[in-house]
């Protein structure tokens, strides 16, 4: 084995726990943004814009295809909003199994009834908190993603994306 090849295993190794740390870094963040919330998950969504910064500046720093890139950046931000969902799931779903339960008093639960009936109101949260947040976070990632990268192609008009 010459030392190039050495050298790239050793790399491949590095860049695979920089990962993992990476993403145990926003788990821990998103978790704590979620508490903070208190199972409300806007912290997490505004969590997104940071996170997108994050993904792009380290796949940008790896010389890659235009289409690479943004699929990386699509995947990442997928993954991200895959935690958040679980994280959802995890909170709310024993509260959702309550609605087979008919003594469930879905009116003094202590949610926002914005509907006029308690039990679609309940049902409407369920799906904003369970669904739809890790979408709109998953959203947040991606923007955030892309305005760096227009930011970074931007100070940086030689890197050849189009390969």
């Amino acid at each position: 084995m010459n030392d190039s090849t050495a050298g790239s295993l050793i790399t491949k190794r590095f860049q695979k726990r920089r990962s993992l740390w990476l993403f145990l870094g926003f788990a821990a963040a998103d978790i704590l943004c979620v508490g903070a919330g208190m199972g409300v998950p806007i912290f997490p969504i505004l969590l997104g814009f940071p996170v997108g910064y994050a993904i792009a500046r380290t796949l940008a720093a790896r010389s890659l295809a235009l289409r690479d890139l943004l699929a990386k950046i699509l995947l990442c931000a997928a993954l991200t909003s895959a935690f958040t969902l679980v994280l959802m799931m995890v909170i709310w779903g024993p509260v959702a199994i309550r609605l087979a339960d008919p003594a469930f008093d879905v009116a003094n639960f202590g949610i926002p009834l914005i509907l006029y009936d308690p039990l679609a109101s309940f049902v409407g949260w369920l799906g904003l908190m369970i669904v739809v947040s890790p979408f709109l976070q998953l959203l947040t990632t991606l923007l955030g993603a892309h305005l760096t990268l227009l930011w970074w192609l931007e100070r940086n008009p030689d890197r050849e994306l189009l390969q």
